[in-house]
């Protein structure tokens, strides 16, 4: 498939009281044209770091893009000035953020802010913005579309206020849309309605990263999942192979914490320990100290990404040279 944004050897930190903190560390992610890519990782893994890295919105200071580069298509975004990247902003690339807040302004009505960025975006008429804005509004579910164009955001609920930026970013019709956990504020009616709007849109040949706790949505919505733990990829694939045999540990413990309707009674296993803190990573392997199977060589050796042709495992179990076994100690 055809590459449309390529990331490589991506790290982003930040400036803290406490210290330098880390919260992506080389990280090389590819995003096909036409495909729906699932990130997904626990809270504070880097997921929503590298979503605003692409379009360069990390917060500066503190934080600060220390090396890598992304490109889209055959420009790297890292290296354009501010005035060039926002022609990709919004109308390229969208991105739907996680808090509606950050993305609406409190001092103008709903309406403004739609019609504004379509007419920022494309050649059409004050006339044209305001029915498309309608249109889209009550695509995402919105009642009584026209009377909302006249409300401020202070005025609808937090999942009306949600549904106005996926409007927002979807009418503009993007080449990719970054989704941060699109629809957390939405009941599960909405959540399906805003998920077949992506998949309207998937079929157009527009790409998707999708950011999301929920490995049910990965496996409805993606094609491919990457997962995150502790500032990298563990584990990339496509989504059936890595629901049907996952490769690295800390993706099957995600899996295994999942309920099963076939086994309703049975008891969902936990992870033990507590995500490293990204001002200092153990040495090795980053979750070595919560694997079962971590051997000497995983507090010795930060494991590389182990790739074939499908999939790509951070852990030495994929070595094909030195797989670790039972009493593997180097």
């Amino acid at each position: 498939m055809d590459t449309l944004l390529q990331i490589r050897n991506l790290t982003v930190q930040f400036q803290t009281d406490e210290g330098l903190l880390t919260a992506v560390d080389q990280l090389d992610l590819d995003i096909h044209k036409g495909e729906v890519l699932g990130l997904v990782g626990e809270s504070g893994s880097g997921k929503s770091v590298t979503a605003q890295s692409i379009l360069r919105l990390v917060p500066s200071p503190p934080g600060h893009i220390a090396s890598g580069s992304i490109h889209f298509e055959d420009v790297d975004l890292l290296a354009l000035p501010i005035r060039d990247l926002r022609t990709y902003r919004g109308s390229r690339i969208g991105i739907i953020f996680q808090e509606p807040m950050t993305a609406l302004s409190p001092l103008h009505r709903v309406g403004q802010q739609l019609v504004e960025t379509l007419r920022l975006h494309h050649d059409i008429s004050k006339a044209e913005a305001v029915q498309t804005s309608i249109e889209w509004l009550d695509r995402v579910g919105i009642p009584d579309a026209s009377q909302r164009m006249r409300n401020y955001p202070y005025q609808l609920s937090g999942g009306m206020r949600q549904r106005v930026m996926i409007a927002m970013v979807l009418m503009l019709k993007p080449e990719l849309i970054i989704a941060d956990e699109p629809t957390t504020a939405l009941d599960v009616t909405i959540q399906a309605q805003i998920f077949d709007l992506i998949r309207e849109m998937k079929a157009d040949s527009t790409s998707v990263l999708l950011i999301t706790h929920d490995m049910g949505v990965i496996w409805e919505m993606c094609n491919r999942v990457a997962v995150m733990y502790a500032s990298e990829i563990v584990e990339a694939a496509p989504v059936e192979p890595l629901f049907r045999s996952p490769r690295h540990p800390y993706t099957k413990a995600l899996l295994n914490s999942i309920p099963s309707i076939e086994k309703p009674d049975q008891r969902l296993e936990t992870i033990p320990g507590n995500v490293p803190s990204a001002l200092d990573y153990p040495e090795g392997c980053h979750f070595r100290d919560r694997c079962a199977q971590a051997k000497q060589r995983c507090a010795a050796e930060h494991p590389p990404l182990y790739e074939d042709e499908s999939a790509a495992s951070r852990c030495f179990l994929s070595d094909p040279q030195h797989p670790l076994g039972d009493n593997a100690n180097e």
